[in-house]
This record gives C-alpha cells, sequence and structure tokens, in this order.
C-alpha cells in the first residue's frame, strides 16, 4: 500500500488546488509567528484581536495567490521563476494589508482590523522566505522519493567554466538519472582545490586511473564550448581507457531554445573528435550567385551530391535538377525534399555516361550552373575495374563538360580529390585525367568557367573508414587497418560542400582550388579511439588486424603534386593550386584516345595510355606496376 502511494505521488503532479491551500495555510501560521517574533516570542498580545484578523488574512492572501497564479507551478520543477511569483504574491499581499491598515487608521472601522504595520512587515518576510524554502523541500522530497531505490551514477565534468556550471545544473535538475556528481576537471592549475556550489574541482593531470577507481567514477562529461579537436582527441583517448563512459555537451548553436537538455548529452562519437569549424549558409556572395539559377548536380543521391543539394535547396534557386542513375538513393532524397515541401526541384535517373540522354536534360533545362559530383571513388574496386573507373570518371566527365560548353553554362564546377595528386591508383589517375580534361576547355573564348575543386575523405562518406569500423565493433571485431603508420585527412560532409560552393562562387575559370584539411589522421589511432569510445578494451575486447595495403593504397595523401603550391584566396580554408601548364592540344587529343582504348575492353592499353597522359602516375602494390617501366613518361 506504502510503495502503491509512492508512485502515485511520483507519477502524478499536485493538484493546484492543493498547492493553494497548503500555501494559504503557511500564511496563516507566519501570520501568528510574526506576532511572536513581535512580542519577543511572549503571548502578551491580544489573541481576540489575532483570531479576528486571521480570515482578513486568509481573504487577503487568497486574492493575491489568485491574481498573481503562484500556485499553478509544478513543485518538482520549482525554479527561479516561481520564486518570482511567490515574492510578486507576497508584494500584492502587503500593498492589500497596509492600504487596510491605512483605510482603517482613516476612518476607524475597528480596532480588530488595525494591524500593526511592523506585523505586516515580519510577515512578508517570513511569507517570502518560508513559501519558496517549502517549494524547494517538497521538491527534494519528490526526487528522495524517486531515487530512493536507485543507484547512483557518479559522474564528473570536464570544465570548470560557464558550460560546465550549465551542466552541472542541468544534470542536478534531472533526477531521473540519479546523477551524484563528484567533482569538476579543470586544465588550469589556478582552479584546483576550489570549490563550485560545494563540488571540489580537480586538476586535469591528477586525475588518473587511480582517481577514476578510488571515487568508482562511472562517466565524464566533457563541457567545454571552445576547444580545438586535437586537445578533444587527447582527453577522449584518456579516459576511454579507463573503461567509463565519456560524453559530450554539443555546441550551444544546438541548445534547443538556447537552453541545454539533459538528453542532448550524449555519448563521444568518433566525428566529434574530428569536428571542424560551423557551417554558415548566409553568406552573401552564395545568395546572389545562386539566386534565381537553374542549378544541375550530377551524383546526386551520392554522399557530396546529396548534400550540396540540401545546401542549395536553402537559397531562392529558380531549379535544382539532380541527376544519378542510383535510383533508390534519389528516391530517398527526393522524398526528404518532398517531406520538407521544398518546390522546384526534378529528380531524374539517369546516366552521365549516355550522352543523348544527358544533351535531352541540358537542352530541357538550360543550366546556369553545373555540380560535377559523379564518380566511381572506391580504390580496390576501381583497380580491378580500370573500364568502369575510366567510363565514368573521364568519359563521363567528358560528356558532361563538353555539354556545358554546348549550351553555355556559366559555371561547371568539379568535385575531386587528393587521390588526384601523384596518383598511384586507377581511381585517382582517371580523377587527375578529369581535372586535366576540364582545364584543356577553359578557354578565354568559352562562355563557361570550368573549376576545379580537390580535397580529402569526408566523415561518414558511403565505403569510408568510419562505418566500416563501426561495422566491425558491432561485430566483435577486429578492426582492420591495411597499414600501421597509413594516414589520411579528414572533413565534415557539410563544411566540404560549403566550400564546394565558395570555391565555385568565387571561381574564375580554370582554377584547382584546395582546401585546408587540418591535421591527417592515424588511421590505427582512429581505430583505438573508436575502440575506447564504445566501451571496450584494446585488445583484449576487440584487436586491431594489419592487412597489408591494398591494390593503389598510399600511405599518405597529398593535396599538392611535386612543383605546385598554392596562392591564398579571400577564404582562409580555400587556396588556389599554381599547377604545371600543360599542353591543352596535346592532352585532349591523349584524352580521346584513352576513351576509344576504354572501348575496347582491353584493360592493359588503357592503362599504358592513362600513364603517358599522367607521367607521375606510378601504381603501387598494383598488378599495373609493370606499366611503369615500359612506359616513356615525358610531361604532357
Amino acid at each position: 500500500m506504502k510503495n502503491y502511494f509512492i508512485k502515485k505521488l511520483i507519477h502524478n503532479n499536485t493538484s493546484r488546488w492543493i498547492v493553494l491551500l497548503i500555501d494559504l495555510y503557511i500564511i496563516l501560521n507566519t501570520f501568528f509567528i510574526a506576532y511572536l517574533i513581535r512580542f519577543n516570542f511572549s503571548l502578551n498580545f491580544n489573541k481576540d484581536h489575532l483570531i479576528f484578523q486571521l480570515p482578513i488574512i486568509f481573504v487577503v492572501a487568497l486574492i493575491s495567490f489568485l491574481w498573481v497564479g503562484s500556485y499553478k507551478g509544478i513543485i518538482r520543477h520549482t525554479g527561479v521563476r516561481d520564486s518570482v511569483n511567490i515574492v510578486g504574491a507576497c508584494f500584492v499581499m502587503i500593498v492589500l494589508l497596509f492600504s487596510l491598515v491605512f483605510i482603517n487608521r482613516q476612518w476607524h472601522i475597528s480596532e480588530t482590523v488595525a494591524i500593526p504595520l511592523s506585523i505586516v512587515a515580519i510577515h512578508f518576510l517570513l511569507n517570502v522566505i518560508v513559501l519558496i524554502a517549502s517549494r524547494y523541500l517538497f521538491k527534494e522530497l519528490y526526487y528522495s522519493l524517486v531515487t530512493a531505490n536507485k543507484e547512483h551514477k557518479k559522474v564528473m565534468i570536464y570544465g570548470a567554466g560557464e558550460a560546465g556550471l550549465l551542466t552541472y545544473s542541468v544534470l542536478k535538475e534531472d533526477k531521473q538519472n540519479n546523477t551524484q556528481i563528484i567533482g569538476f576537471i579543470d586544465d588550469k592549475k589556478s582552479k584546483a582545490g576550489k570549490k563550485i556550489n560545494g563540488v571540489t574541482v580537480y586538476n586535469a593531470t591528477n586525475v588518473d586511473e587511480d582517481f577514476i577507481r578510488s571515487k568508482k567514477i562511472d562517466e565524464i562529461i566533457l563541457s567545454i564550448q571552445k576547444i580545438k579537436p586535437l586537445r578533444l582527441i587527447e582527453i577522449a583517448d584518456k579516459f576511454s581507457k579507463y573503461s567509463i563512459k565519456v560524453k559530450i555537451v554539443p555546441p550551444a548553436k544546438d541548445w534547443i531554445d538556447n537552453n541545454l537538455n539533459i538528453h542532448q548529452i550524449k555519448s563521444v562519437k568518433i566525428e566529434d573528435l574530428l569536428g571542424r569549424d560551423t557551417i554558415e549558409l548566409d553568406n552573401p556572395l552564395l545568395i546572389n550567385e545562386f539566386k534565381n539559377k537553374v542549378i544541375l548536380i550530377t551524383g546526386a543521391a551520392g554522399s557530396i551530391g546529396s548534400e550540396i543539394t540540401r545546401q542549395l535547396s536553402t537559397f531562392k534557386y529558380a531549379h535544382l535538377v539532380l541527376i544519378d542513375q542510383a535510383e533508390s538513393e534519389l528516391y530517398t532524397l527526393q522524398q526528404f525534399f518532398h517531406h520538407k515541401n521544398v518546390k522546384k526541384i526534378t529528380a531524374i535517373v539517369a546516366d552521365v555516361r549516355n550522352k543523348k540522354r544527358m544533351d535531352a536534360i541540358f537542352k530541357e533545362y538550360e543550366p546556369t550552373f553545373v555540380f560535377h559530383a559523379a564518380a566511381y571513388k572506391h580504390v580496390p574496386f576501381m583497380e580491378d575495374n580500370p573500364y568502369e573507373a575510366v567510363h565514368v570518371n573521364v568519359a563521363g566527365t567528358k560528356t558532361i563538360a563538353e555539354l556545358a560548353l554546348k549550351y553555355n553554362v556559366a559555371k561547371f564546377v568539379m568535385v575531386s580529390t587528393d587521390k588526384a595528386v601523384n596518383p598511384t591508383n586507377i581511381m585517382g589517375a582517371t580523377k587527375r585525367i578529369a581535372e586535366m580534361y576540364i582545364n584543356c576547355l577553359n578557354t578565354k573564348t568559352n562562355a563557361t568557367k570550368f573549376i576545379t575543386t580537390r580535397f580529402g575523405n569526408v566523415l561518414g562518406s558511403n565505403g569510408s573508414v568510419i562505418p566500416l569500423f563501426k561495422s566491425q565493433i558491432e561485430n566483435g571485431g577486429p578492426l582492420t587497418v591495411t597499414h600501421k603508420e597509413i594516414t589520411r585527412y579528414f572533413m565534415t560532409i557539410p563544411e566540404a560542400c560549403q566550400l564546394v560552393l565558395e570555391a565555385g562562387a568565387m571561381g574564375k575559370g580554370g582554377e584547382i582550388f584546395v582546401f585546408d584539411m587540418g591535421e591527417s589522421i592515424k588511421i590505427y589511432d582512429l581505430a583505438l579511439n573508436m575502440i575506447g569510445l564504445s566501451g571496450l578494451k584494446f585488445p583484449t575486447d576487440i584487436d586491431i588486424k594489419i592487412t597489408g595495403l591494398r591494390p593503389g593504397e598510399k600511405i599518405y595523401e597529398e593535396l599538392l603534386a611535386e612543383g605546385e603550391n598554392t596562392t591564398a584566396t579571400h577564404h582562409h580554408k580555400i587556396m588556389i593550386a599554381n599547377v604545371k601548364e600543360i599542353n591543352t592540344i596535346k592532352v585532349k587529343k591523349k584524352i580521346k584516345e584513352l576513351c576509344k582504348f576504354n572501348e575496347e575492353l582491353n584493360s592493359n592499353k588503357t592503362v599504358v595510355k592513362m600513364k603517358e597522359i599522367v607521367p607521375e602516375f606510378i601504381s603501387n602494390n598494383s598488378r599495373f606496376e609493370a606499366f611503369d617501366h615500359s612506359v616513356e613518361h615525358k610531361p604532357s
């Protein structure tokens, strides 16, 4: 019966009328206490006057509470606003009582109504203190009932700044999780040993494995708003080794209605550790560039193409034309915009290799901009399928670029890759050849401006390492890394696409824009971090297996070839690569020959031709290494 009553009490809000009656009861009692205080806790006052004045106090208090509505708050969620309402109600009450006393003095209504002003003042102060205290007392009583049978979760907050204090408040408010805050952790030694809200601040260097075990810490919450990714990696890596959960407070921009919610504090993901700057889409340059324009995106259903489309959909364009041969993914993207009620978007299932089909689409929609993201990008796959790599990445690009010229497209923006720099594989070589071909088309006599953007890996893209590691962890491991020293550059998909749009807008034609990718990340360390962040230990829970470099794979990626350097632009993350000049007539001829060779379905002939066009293409760990010595490498 007792447990049933407690459960009912916990899950039901107390009626506002009950709260009102309790408040009125408190008011009557504090009025009696005010008399006791005024007369030095003796009963040397007129009891008959007191008894007669109690109904007056009751009525005045009832009017005040009903007017202000201080009784309407939910007791378990009592906060500053509720306290302000109580003070307001008490203020209305003292104003009414003062008015009543002065009216009585003026008109001599009754001696019994003559409440001493000192009693009124003492009563006001008592009401403010006791009513507010009662609210918080009932609140704590409620939470003690809620958490009575729950095990405490011991938490430390990393960061004793404003964000840390806000996190502390949110955790203290949320009693459902029964969190016990053991202390704050901070990098500043000057804060060590001090207390915030009665909770000790510990210096980060002193919080080691022995400390964690002695305090029986279950969870560390990272609550630092401005922190460099490398420092975040260090912190997460340190604590994830201790088999405790590591969570993170999201950036302030992601808080709901500018307020932090307990449910927004999530476990740290590897994407958080590699996260980069905030993406802003209200750039006036972009707004003007795409206003009232017809924009065609190839490869629109892919990781990059779909995000470019999403970002473009925020502008006042005339029409977005989405092209991809992946029917299911394109349908999903189409439905996304349909549910968002985004208009003037046409999704077309089509193949960039089909010149007739592409010609018909260009003729019908007459695009002003083309963002060419369609490509095959998987290195080992393309090493086994050079025909497809050339057919899509070279011939497909050639087709779309030539149609852009034919239909006087204002700008053609190609999405390239860092694998095009000193390529060691078929995929990278095809992308470099595509770069060279569109560079050949960029002449002063042509209306179309051809622009290339070149960047590294994007987090979470189809086939990238992070989704692979996640899958391997879910299946119990091991995580497969091709080489212990292999490194890659990473950026988020939204940032990469934002920079593609920025580069497209600022491009004058002929540029290869290179993006600032930050620091390269060791894939082996990435694997270790992901194991730790999953609450597992290496190698006891999950091991890492070194499988050896795959065909065509590099240990280190590059953004610039030998002899290339960069020129800064007005955007601090976008540079222009100063590439070597090429013989455009000769290169165009060789690329046309390459496409003809490719149609013969002779992989060897195709690869030999590719190596002639791109002298720096030296195969690595591939069956095509044999042709490196048979080709006379001359500058194109």
